[in-house]
């Protein structure tokens, strides 16, 4: 059977060991080793840690950015409620899964304070889906499908916001466990906002 190429057996075995043990402790030594190639190889591909989490993310995880890119490109294809919807399902997908890997960063500050600075200087971090969700429904505003008057940065705020915490809050609660499945928790979040914006 053929192996599968460098990068690839890189980024995999980023993905399972910053799942299994956080960001804060999957270093690139132990990624190389899970990927079945020296450290010299990882950084052929990757400059960093940081652009290693950041391709991750990218490649392994709900695609929400290219969701939110095409929406914005195309206001008023589909209803917004059912945009909306997608949009809050991807973002709580993805929440859901990054949470466990970067929540080792808090317990660090000097690696949480390196962590953020490499996110800067690659022009990336959590404002992003926010500012994204922004610019979907600016977009939206402006094809006259939500109020001229909303505050849409808020609304985006208060959607990616919900996301996110329902990844963190429920990782806590009895059972571990939403009291809505994703789906139920999706819509609702989307009807509940759109009445605030339409």
């Amino acid at each position: 059977m053929e192996q599968k190429p460098a990068r690839v057996r890189i980024v995999e075995a980023a993905h399972e060991l910053m799942l299994g043990i956080g960001l804060a402790r999957a270093t690139t030594k132990e990624i190389a080793k899970a990927a079945g190639c020296s450290e010299a190889a990882l950084y052929k591909y990757f400059s960093s840690k940081e652009e290693l989490f950041v391709t991750v993310l990218a490649e392994r995880l709900p695609r929400l950015g290219t969701l939110l890119s095409h929406l914005t490109a195309e206001p008023g294809e589909g209803t917004v409620e059912e945009n909306l919807t997608e949009i809050a399902r991807r973002a709580a997908l993805f929440y859901e899964q990054t949470f466990p890997m970067a929540a080792s960063l808090y317990a660090e500050p000097q690696l949480k304070r390196r962590h953020e600075a490499a996110m800067r200087e690659m022009d990336t971090g959590p404002h992003k889906p926010i500012q994204g969700v922004d610019a979907y429904l600016r977009a939206e505003q402006k094809a006259g499908r939500i109020h001229a008057e909303a505050d849409t940065y808020a609304a985006a705020s208060l959607l990616i916001g919900a996301c996110s915490q329902r990844a963190f809050a429920y990782d806590m609660a009895p059972g571990g466990t939403p009291p809505q499945p994703l789906d139920a928790f999706a819509a609702s979040l989307a009807r509940t906002l759109l009445r605030g914006i339409s």
